[in-house]
């Protein structure tokens, strides 16, 4: 399954790709195997989205579909059906901090 995903300019630099990517997604289209697909597709990725050893989301690393925030869903969490049938894509998002 081919979903689309939009990663924040830093990593776009880092894997030398566009504005969007295409991942193959393998088995059913969830958090954990987009996630997989990005880093399968990207190996220069791996453990800046999320911590190689826990698998855990990166602190300033936020993921977005369909105008929902899905950052704290659990990795088995579906992913919308909009972004599944190619409708919308999933977001990575650089989050911000300071003040």
């Amino acid at each position: 399954m081919n979903i689309r995903v939009v990663l924040p300019g830093h990593l776009r630099n880092l894997a030398g790709v566009g504005h969007e990517v295409d991942v193959d997604v393998v088995g059913a289209p969830t958090l954990e195997s987009v996630l997989d697909a990005i880093e399968t597709s990207f190996p220069v990725l791996r453990g800046t989205i999320r911590d190689q050893a826990t698998q855990r989301r990166r602190s300033f690393v936020r993921y977005f579909a369909c105008n929902q925030d899905l950052s704290h869903d659990p990795p088995d969490t579906p992913l919308p059906d909009a972004v599944i049938d190619g409708r919308e894509p999933f977001l990575v998002v650089g989050a911000m901090a300071g003040g």
